[in-house]
């Protein structure tokens, strides 16, 4: 043992007991403790609290795992002037909710947001809803989804958070999706619809079990396909009946592709979701029709697309205002009536290369209801 400046070095380790050890904790809390060495003698030797508050760690609690979340949705303000109050208002939620997970995100569409991971759709709905009537913010949010496990053909490994993400489809090799273990409690009249529900998700029925006069539905689904309207489904077909709980199983690879929405023949990334190919026509075509109904009409003919990858999947158009521009003629020469219109044709031809549709929040409203 040696003597160096104002701290002991020892060649072993020096144990305290429980009493010793807290008294120097508490030392550690004071300032003062820094700026002078205190010696504790005991049986195994003597140390000072210079050198045992660095060595005094404390150990986690055996079992502890940090929580993960595993829905994810972006949280963008109608107005970007009030992103620094969204983005203080999440960081004050985050203080009291350990599973409350965010990182900036940019949306040419929407503007500056916030991207949050939660537990669940129950999750989701409550930060919506404080963050809208505590902090009094008028928030769109995207279509929630979950995150993906992505192995490429070059051997790495891809965990992403929504269908914007997804690289290249030629550079992947398989897509993991998480898959459920879930449960509804129903009465035994509603059996029937309910598995007709589960079945319509993509789910599998695993057991089916009595209590009363109620029934006990045990089930496998993607995450993916109850994250939108599943529970409002379930309360709908059993009149407010219906109890669902579930938790997640592990990941599984599926057939998944990403389906991206064009306005006016621009990719809207917020729009981008993902799904099983077997369901990507049908989706493809009812969002396009939705779109069409919350669409604003422009001077000049949108057009409405969903594709995957560089294929087309549907389409709708919405159609341009037209001013009467031949209402001011009396007879005449038909050519004149033909030569306005034909100067009106051009005048739309030039505004459709130019114009910008800007995209209503009754949009992303769309993608979060569906048939």
């Amino acid at each position: 043992m040696g003597n160096s400046g104002s701290s002991v070095v020892f060649a072993k380790k020096i144990e305290l007991d429980v009493s010793e050890k807290k008294y120097i904790l508490q030392l550690a809390k004071d300032e003062t403790a820094y700026r002078k060495t205190i010696f504790i003698h005991n049986k195994n030797g003597i140390i000072s609290t210079e050198d045992m508050i660095k060595e005094i760690t404390v150990q986690p609690l055996p079992g502890y795992k940090e929580v993960k979340p595993f829905v994810y949705a972006g949280f963008f303000p109608v107005s970007n002037e009030d992103y620094n109050d969204l983005k203080e208002a999440i960081e004050k939620l985050s203080l009291s909710d350990s599973a409350l997970q965010f990182e900036p995100e940019n949306s040419p569409v929407l503007g500056y947001g916030v991207r949050i991971g939660f537990l669940g759709l129950l999750h989701m709905d409550i930060i919506r809803e404080r963050l809208e009537r505590e902090y009094n913010l008028d928030l769109i949010v995207t279509n929630p989804s979950t995150d993906y496990q992505v192995s490429l053909t070059n051997g790495e490994e891809l965990d992403i958070k929504s269908a914007s993400e997804l690289p290249d489809p030629a550079q992947i090799k398989e897509i993991r999706e998480p898959w459920i273990d879930g449960e509804i409690v129903v009465p035994q009249d509603y059996i029937g619809a309910v598995i007709q529900l589960i079945v319509s998700k993509r789910g599998r029925q695993k057991n089916l079990s009595y209590i009363d006069e109620r029934a006990l539905i045990s089930f496998a689904a993607p995450l993916a396909n109850l994250l939108t309207d599943f529970y409002d489904q379930l309360k709908s077909i059993t009149s407010g009946y219906g109890s669902f709980n579930y938790e997640l199983a592990d990941y599984q690879v599926e057939d998944l592709v990403r389906v991206d929405f064009y306005v006016a023949g621009e990719m809207v990334d917020s729009l981008s979701v993902m799904c099983h190919r077997s369901e990507s026509q049908h989706l493809g075509r009812e969002i396009v029709k939705k779109l069409k109904e919350v669409v604003p009409r422009q001077s000049f003919e949108v057009s409405l697309q969903a594709a995957i990858g560089g294929k087309f999947i549907a389409r709708e158009n919405i159609g341009a205002y037209r001013k009467d521009v031949t209402g001011y003629l009396y007879g005449g020469d038909v050519s004149r009536k033909k030569k306005l219109l034909a100067k009106q044709a051009r005048g739309k031809k030039r505004m459709k290369r130019f114009g910008k549709v800007d995209i209503p929040s009754e949009a992303f409203m769309v993608m979060l209801k569906r048939d």
